[in-house]
């Protein structure tokens, strides 16, 4: 049964990880082919499963050892219609995966029942489209639609909330929220920035917030940014009221832009030691953030640095 759909415990401002950027970390460091960059995929194969169940529980044993609570995510980012066709998967099959999904990752909070600290079942929710390189805009009401169905089938699961990671446009933000808000799921939305600290259809970060907070009576429980280098937008934040709505933040090891990174066929993992600092930075710039991971190229040794050089 969920266990804290009606009161998330990172919003009492306590001390949050997530784990890292998993695809690029099991492809280039540990030879995973992942299907379509498609982690649910890995599911039904004993060995891929382990090798999500390895990868998450050194990220659960972190939060242990540093008395931090945990948002473990489910593998549904891309389990969803859109990308049906490219996967060869039928509705009935998406639908089973993010089923799976949930009951995979209850299983691992199971298995961590000595932390002390809440962990959060999140179900992931990705953009209909190339994160990337969002293809068209979509509209409010048509990504509303789009997303209920994936909703719906992580509402009747264990899972205590949703985030739409990696979102690109405030139009798909405020449907997905509408879409949450209807069946009872707290949401949480990531929005993706380019390297001028604007999302890729070139709206400043602080109008996108506001846009999906004014549409939306401030349905979303709380924002964050991912997949961008700190570097790529820590100048764009501020200690205004739209601020105050980011609690998190999961950020690309890489400085490269959304397009280098799509064309590169090796991983640019950055400098784990640099990475924490810069999350202090943020940090000290942003007080009230409290949930802290990682991305693109980012592993255990990034969000371990982050750990350290936040909790001290």
């Amino acid at each position: 049964m969920t266990r804290y759909r009606d009161r998330l415990p990172q919003l009492s401002g306590d001390f949050f990880l997530t784990d890292a950027g998993m695809e690029t970390d099991l492809i280039f460091n540990h030879g995973i082919n992942i299907r379509e960059f498609a982690a649910h995929t890995l599911l039904p194969e004993v060995a891929g499963r382990e090798a999500m169940a390895r990868y998450f529980r050194h990220f659960l044993s972190l939060a242990l050892e540093t008395q931090a609570g945990f948002i473990l995510d489910s593998q549904t980012w891309k389990a969803h219609m859109h990308w049906a066709e490219d996967l060869g998967a039928t509705e009935d099959e998406l639908r089973h995966s993010n089923q799976n999904s949930v009951e995979f990752i209850a299983g691992l909070r199971d298995e961590f029942e000595k932390n002390t600290k809440p962990i959060v079942l999140n179900g992931l929710i990705g953009p209909r489209g190339d994160a990337y390189a969002p293809e068209v805009e979509i509209a409010a009401q048509e990504a509303e639609e789009y997303h209920a169905k994936q909703i719906g089938w992580l509402a009747g699961t264990d899972i205590d909330m949703v985030t739409a990671l990696t979102f690109t446009q405030s139009d798909e933000a405020i449907g997905v929220v509408r879409a949450a808000n209807k069946v009872g799921l707290p949401i949480a939305v990531s929005f993706t920035v380019e390297t001028d600290g604007n999302l890729p259809t070139q709206q400043p970060l602080n109008e996108a917030i506001d846009a999906v907070d004014k549409a939306t009576g401030a349905g979303a429980a709380y924002f964050m940014v991912n997949c961008a280098h700190p570097d790529h937008f820590s100048n764009v934040l501020e200690n205004a009221e739209w601020a105050r709505r980011i609690r998190g933040i999961r950020c690309n090891a890489s400085r490269k832009s959304h397009a280098e990174l799509d064309q590169s066929e090796t991983l640019d993992d950055g400098d784990p030691i640099e990475f924490g600092d810069q999350y202090r930075a943020i940090k000290a710039k942003m007080p009230w953030l409290n949930i802290f991971g990682g991305c693109c190229g980012s592993d255990l040794r990034h969000v371990t640095q982050i750990a350290r050089t936040l909790v001290g």
